[in-house]
């Protein structure tokens, strides 16, 4: 039984010093949010009257959803 155990353990230790290395990768720079993703064709996920690309109709799409989630505007007043 001892012997199970020290063969269990030599075995473990060989297997975790078999780790192969993690190499970094080269990660690729962020664009600007207004350009989109790229990729054409994915238009159903995106907000009508946005055009990828443009910053004005980026800013004025941002402007429209915080209003959204503005309590305050979304309320009545007494």
């Amino acid at each position: 039984m001892r012997r199970l155990l020290i063969v269990l353990a030599l075995a473990m230790t060989v297997v975790a010093c078999s780790e192969k290395p993690q190499a970094a990768t080269q990660r690729k720079a962020d664009g600007h949010a207004f350009e989109g993703t790229g990729s054409t064709g994915s238009t159903e996920f995106t907000a009508p009257g946005w055009k990828p690309g443009d910053a004005t109709s980026w800013d004025l799409q941002m402007k429209a959803r915080s209003q959204n989630q503005n309590e305050y505007s979304r309320t009545s007043a007494p």
